[in-house]
C-alpha cells in the first residue's frame, strides 16, 4: 500500500491494555460481517422460496396432471362403453372402450396417485370394470327381450353407476382428490408471498450494502472501483433475476395447468388438455434442478465479498501498540 492510499485514521481503545484498533479497521470489519451475513440470509431465503414453487412443479408434471387426465379418459371411455352395452351382440367398440378404460387406470396407478390408498382404490375399480364387462357380455349373449338379459344389464349398470360404490362414483371421488392435489401444488400461498417478499427485501439491502461499501473504499483508499465488490454486485443481480424469471415461468405454467384441469374433460378435449399441459410444464424439471445453483451462487457471492475486503482488512488488522 502506498502512503497516498492510506487514509489518516484514528485509533480506538479495545478495552485491553496496550491494544488499540484503527477506526478504518473497525469500519471494514463491520462491513465485512454485514455483507457475509446478508449474503447468507439471502441465499437461505432465496433457496427456500425457490424450492417452495419448483418443488411441486415436477410432481405436477409427471404424476398429478397425467393422473387427472387418465381418470378423465377412463370415465369418458366407460360412458362410451355404456352406450354400446345394450347392443344385440358383443361389439368391438365396447371391447375397445373397456380396454381404454383399463389402460387409463393402469397409467394412473403408474403415476402413484393418492399413495397406497389411491392404488388400492384403482385396483378395486379395475376389478369392478372386469365384472361390468363380463356381465354386459353375458347379457349380449342372451336373446333380445329375455329376462336374463335384462337382469345381466341391470346388474352391470348398477356396478357402473351406483351412487355409493359404483365405478363412476369411485373414479369421480378419486378425480376430485387429484384436482385438490393439483390446486395445492400450483398454489402461491401466503408463505410463498412472505418468502419472496423477504427475499427481495434482502436482495435490495445487500445491493445497497455493496454500493455503500464500494463508496466507502473509494473515499478511504482513493480507488475508483473494487473488482471483487463489482463482481459480487453483478452476480447478485444476475442470480436473483434468473431465479425470479424461472419462478415466474414455472408458476405461470402451473397456474395454466390448474385452470385447464379444474373442470371435467371428455373426448378430444382430453387429448388437447394433455398437449397443452405438456407445453405449460415444459422445462420445469430443468428449472427445478437449478435450485442447487442458488446455493453455489450464494457461496460465490460471499467469496467475492470476502475477496473484495480481505486485503484491506489485512492491512488494518489489530496490532498491539
Amino acid at each position: 500500500m502506498t502512503p497516498a492510499s492510506v487514509p489518516v485514521t484514528s485509533r480506538h481503545d479495545t478495552g485491553r491494555p496496550g491494544v488499540r484498533v484503527s477506526g478504518t479497521a473497525h469500519d471494514l470489519a463491520v462491513r465485512h460481517r454485514l455483507l457475509l451475513v446478508l449474503s447468507g440470509l439471502l441465499t437461505l431465503c432465496l433457496f427456500l422460496s425457490y424450492e417452495g414453487v419448483h418443488g411441486d412443479a415436477d410432481p405436477l408434471r409427471t404424476a398429478s396432471a397425467p393422473a387427472v387426465l387418465s381418470l378423465d379418459t377412463a370415465l369418458y371411455a366407460l360412458d362410451e362403453a355404456q352406450r354400446d352395452a345394450g347392443a344385440a351382440a358383443p361389439t368391438s367398440d365396447f371391447q375397445k372402450q373397456i380396454s381404454v378404460a383399463a389402460q387409463s387406470l393402469a397409467a394412473a396407478a403408474g403415476d402413484d396417485v393418492g399413495g397406497p390408498a389411491g392404488r388400492q382404490a384403482l385396483q378395486t375399480v379395475a376389478g369392478l370394470i372386469t365384472v361390468y364387462a363380463v356381465k354386459v357380455q353375458q347379457a349380449q349373449l342372451q336373446p333380445a327381450g329375455s329376462v336374463l338379459r335384462e337382469a345381466y344389464l341391470s346388474y352391470a349398470t348398477s356396478v357402473l353407476t351406483d351412487d355409493g360404490s359404483g365405478i363412476r362414483a369411485r373414479l369421480t371421488a378419486l378425480r376430485s382428490q387429484l384436482r385438490a392435489t393439483v390446486r395445492r401444488q400450483s398454489a402461491f400461498g401466503p408463505l410463498l408471498w412472505c418468502g419472496w417478499t423477504l427475499t427481495l427485501l434482502l436482495a435490495l439491502v445487500l445491493a445497497a450494502a455493496l454500493l455503500e461499501t464500494q463508496l466507502f473504499l473509494r473515499r478511504r483508499f482513493r480507488r475508483r472501483f473494487n473488482r471483487g465488490l463489482l463482481a459480487a454486485g453483478g452476480l447478485l443481480v444476475a442470480w436473483v433475476a434468473t431465479a425470479l424469471l424461472f419462478t415466474a415461468w414455472t408458476h405461470r405454467g402451473m397456474a395454466h395447468t390448474r385452470a385447464l384441469l379444474d373442470r371435467p374433460l371428455s373426448g378430444p378435449l382430453i387429448t388437447d388438455a394433455g398437449r397443452h399441459t405438456a407445453s405449460y410444464l415444459a422445462h420445469t424439471g430443468f428449472r427445478a434442478s437449478a435450485a442447487v445453483w442458488i446455493l453455489i451462487g450464494g457461496v460465490l457471492l460471499m467469496a467475492l465479498a470476502e475477496t473484495g475486503l480481505r486485503r484491506h482488512i489485512d492491512d488494518y488488522r489489530f496490532r498491539p501498540r
